[in-house]
């Protein structure tokens, strides 16, 4: 007998393509384009620094820090709040960052910017059911649109003012941000690319960010946002939490590993700029709204830090999924990459969901997802390939939402052949492609911009002619009418025979009756 043939793997290294990063089959923690070093782990206290022995050993705050640097400090919690839950950052930089010329209200720019989802607010309202948006218009090319002015809110609920709740937007991008940064003191934001390189430089270092995968910036945290190399476009999504932060699931019987793992998540290194003495802006939004610090100096000016209150992100293809082995489709909180808590212990505030490549293993089982209503509000967004959408328009760049308890669920032709197929043999899916999800407690309200100011809104994505092919198949089973009408007499029959037990004269006449048999 002929040895078997030795099948051998070559290396994918086209990320859109692989099934799992290790198609790449390469050795280092990052893609291969990525020119930036990163430290791993999540949840760690990290510390950096350009100079070997600027950090003071022993405190946080000398009497005169190395090289003349100023320390800062930046806590994103209460002071006494417990060990697990305090977040706190020691910085060591050139210049205080309240070093500069004052606030300005009067900050001008092109974005739709809505923080405030209370249904008091004219400016937000509800969607009832489901809503599509076709991909969300990239800027013109004679017209310049840097990330302050290409950031646009689609939705939310709460209030930042309150520390509760949560935002959802986009953003759409065709320049740096040249010398002026971004400062959300609001909330966290988890940003996802969809389209172009974004390179993002923060007060803790440097962070290289393309489609499929995400990155966190903490409350506070300075940052600017350019395009990568050879890039002239980029779009992609933004989640908001406020009075909450990202934190991994719980794994529960997956024991110690498994989802999104720890030491996939990487976080920048002390990075300085080389020219320090020019003008910058510092563009805060507060409460939902900008406001500008002018200033004669780079708020990159770290020479050391260290803490937990640190920009991180994390490459989606790494996600180790986990799904049904035996029978039944999965819900989708098994492919939680981040959740992020609110005040209910039993319900989270967020939930970040990953849909990407993974076998499909189930037997006896209708294996799509089935028909549902959920709790939970789901915003769904295709970063490439052909997506998990209702309809065509689904398309990378775009998005859907099923707010809280709408009917919805997927129906086509695969559909059809999944529920006639007898045959339950292994099967690869959603290959080449990757969707995100946000799953939140909350029912969402909708801003102007994304009810129609954006202009790839359509109201009930779905088109309803869609549901003709779902026939209603039980009312015409052969018989049916008979099968209920004896149904009936049947429990008829039952109901009469049990209140013979209820009427003590009935109940004696029937023991007679079967006694004289």
């Amino acid at each position: 007998m002929p040895a078997p043939t030795i099948k051998e793997r070559t290396p994918i290294k086209d990320l859109t393509r692989v099934f799992h990063y290790t198609d790449t089959m390469t050795r280092k923690p990052t893609r291969d384009n990525d020119p930036y070093e990163y430290m791993a782990g999540f949840g760690n206290r990290f510390q950096s620094e350009v100079i070997p022995g600027t950090l003071p050993a022993g405190q946080n705050n000398p009497q005169e820090p190395r090289f003349g640097l100023y320390t800062e400090g930046i806590t994103s919690s209460a002071f006494t709040a417990p060990r697990h839950a305090n977040f706190s950052t020691y910085m060591y930089r050139v210049r205080p960052a309240a070093a500069h010329s004052g606030y300005k209200s009067d900050v001008k720019h092109k974005s739709h910017l809505e923080n405030c989802f209370l249904s008091l607010n004219p400016k937000v309202a509800t969607l009832a059911g489901q809503a599509e948006w076709a991909p969300f218009s990239l800027p013109k090319e004679d017209e310049k649109i840097d990330f302050v002015d290409g950031l646009h809110t689609l939705g939310g609920s709460g209030d930042p003012n309150l520390r509760e709740g949560i935002a959802l937007y986009v953003f759409m991008i065709n320049a740096d941000m040249a010398h002026r940064a971004y400062c959300n003191t609001d909330g966290d934001f988890l940003i996802v690319a969809q389209l172009g390189i974004l390179d993002i430089q923060t007060e803790m270092g440097m962070l290289f960010l393309q489609p499929g995968e995400i990155c966190v910036i903490p409350r506070g945290i300075r940052f600017a946002v350019r395009l990568g190399p050879g890039h002239h476009v980029a779009r992609g999504y933004i989640t908001e939490v406020w009075g909450s932060r990202w934190e991994l699931p719980d794994l529960g019987p997956l024991g110690g590993h498994g989802l999104a793992n720890p030491r996939d998540f990487l976080h920048p290194v002390a990075h300085i700029d080389e020219n320090l003495h020019e003008d910058w802006e510092i563009i805060n939004k507060i409460n939902g709204q900008y406001n500008g610090i002018k200033q004669d100096h780079s708020p990159f000016d770290l020479v050391a830090w260290h803490g937990n209150v640190v920009p991180y992100k994390y490459d989606l293809t790494k996600f180790a999924s986990q799904n049904a082995t035996s029978i039944d489709h999965t819900d989708p909180s098994v492919n939680c990459v981040l959740t992020a808590a609110s005040r209910d212990p039993m319900t989270p505030l967020a939930d970040f969901v990953w849909f990407g490549p993974r076998w499909d293993v189930a037997s006896n089982t209708f294996r799509l997802p089935y028909f549902h209503r959920n709790s939970a509000t789901e915003f769904l967004a295709c970063l490439y390939g052909s997506g998990l959408g209702r309809s065509n328009e689904f398309l990378p760049g775009g998005g859907s939402v099923d707010v809280s308890h709408t009917p919805h669920g997927i129906f086509s032709e695969d559909c059809v052949r999944e529920m006639r197929n007898q045959v339950n043999e292994p099967r690869k899916i959603l290959e080449n492609q990757m969707t995100v999800m946000i799953e939140s407690s909350r029912s969402f309200l909708f801003t102007e911009y994304a009810r129609g100011g954006c202009g790839t809104f359509k109201n009930q994505g779905t088109d309803s002619r869609v549901w003709d092919a779902l026939p209603d198949k039980f009312s015409t089973y052969p018989n049916m009418k008979e099968i209920l009408r004896q149904v009936k007499a049947d429990k008829e029959t039952q109901r009469q025979r049990l209140e013979t037990y209820y009427d003590d004269g009935r109940l004696a006449e029937m023991v007679r009756g079967q006694q004289g048999q």
